[in-house]
């Protein structure tokens, strides 16, 4: 949402979350941040916003109803209907009729969720196409590129790391100078994954990146946050995590935006519409990660096709 944010400057904004992550995060560019859902019971609200503006999938009928008690317009910006939820969304339609007609404008992700909240019942509904489009991606900190293939294993989760090992060890028989950067979603498994490399692939040096980033190691565990976009920027290939169990992967974008050579698992069904944006990705399964690295050594870098009408979001919202 930065983009957006930055054509709001002269505007009060403040951002609600649900994660600690997520605050964190907020809190680089909103001054007021707050969870939901306790931001329903808070005084801010005798403040009357003028507008609430919900992302993706965020419905809450309380905040929809407070908010319309308090005379905001609710927009709902970026919205999608995955796969999976649209089945359990419809069977409930006549609940999802009543919220979604407290929608003032609900701004779509492609034409297949245009449809699908038609369906639902809902009003007023447009394409404008996904706001990470526009988000500007870029490197904060440049490092230095060793020899060699750069593998980066980019937010994995629990059950991924070890087919990951696993497929790069069989990679590096043929290609020794190849190394592999781990990078785990949640920085309360660093230590937890530590373990398992070195039980892993006890044949190859592991460093921690909290203790050198030299990249001199076989295997570097990422054990830090906000370094994935400075990390792509040094990689060959991306294996992307979130999508090798059902979880729903991870956005292609950013390690496109680098010209990375990116690998997926099917599982990425929270990102469809991001992949759709992103061409020469390979979706394999963790059995065949060690095959899909060696078929990177002859596809052309990942590229994004696509763009976002943000400068309607942001009349609508003026």
């Amino acid at each position: 949402i930065a983009p957006l944010l930055e054509k709001l400057e002269n505007k009060r904004v403040a951002i609600s979350v649900i994660t600690h992550t997520g605050y964190e995060a907020a809190s680089k560019y909103a001054a007021q941040v707050r969870y939901l859902p306790y931001e329903i019971w808070l005084w801010f609200w005798i403040e009357r916003p003028k507008t609430v503006v919900v992302l993706e999938a965020e419905f809450w009928y309380l905040l929809f109803r407070l908010a319309r008690t308090r005379g905001a317009r609710i927009i709902a910006l970026n919205a999608r209907i995955s796969d999976r939820s649209f089945p359990k969304y419809y069977r409930m339609r006549w609940f999802y009729r009543i919220l979604l007609s407290q929608c003032d404008r609900i701004f779509c992700q492609s034409n297949e969720d245009m449809v699908r909240f038609i369906a639902l019942g809902a009003r007023n509904v447009e394409v404008v196409g996904n706001i990470k489009l526009a988000q500007k991606i870029e490197a904060n900190n440049h490092y230095s590129k060793p020899e060699g293939t750069i593998i980066v294993a980019a937010s994995t989760h629990e059950g991924e790391e070890e087919g990951i090992i696993r497929g790069f060890i069989a990679y590096r028989e043929d290609n020794p100078s190849a190394k592999l950067l781990v990078v785990p979603r949640h920085p309360e498994r660093f230590a937890k994954v530590g373990e398992l490399i070195a039980k892993t692939a006890p044949m190859m040096s592991l460093s921690r990146w909290s203790e050198s980033q030299a990249l001199q190691s076989d295997i570097i565990l990422v054990d830090a946050m906000g370094e994935l976009n400075n990390l792509y920027a040094i990689s060959d290939v991306a294996v992307l995590g979130g999508a090798f169990a059902p979880i729903g992967g991870h956005n292609p974008l950013e390690p496109a935006t680098f010209g990375c050579k990116i690998i997926s698992g099917e599982e990425m069904f929270l990102q469809r519409e991001l992949f759709k944006y992103v061409s020469h990705v390979q979706f394999t399964s963790l059995e065949g990660i060690a095959e899909a690295l060696k078929n990177a050594e002859t596809l052309p870098p990942s590229q994004i096709n696509g763009s976002v009408d943000l400068e309607r979001v942001i009349e609508y919202l003026k």
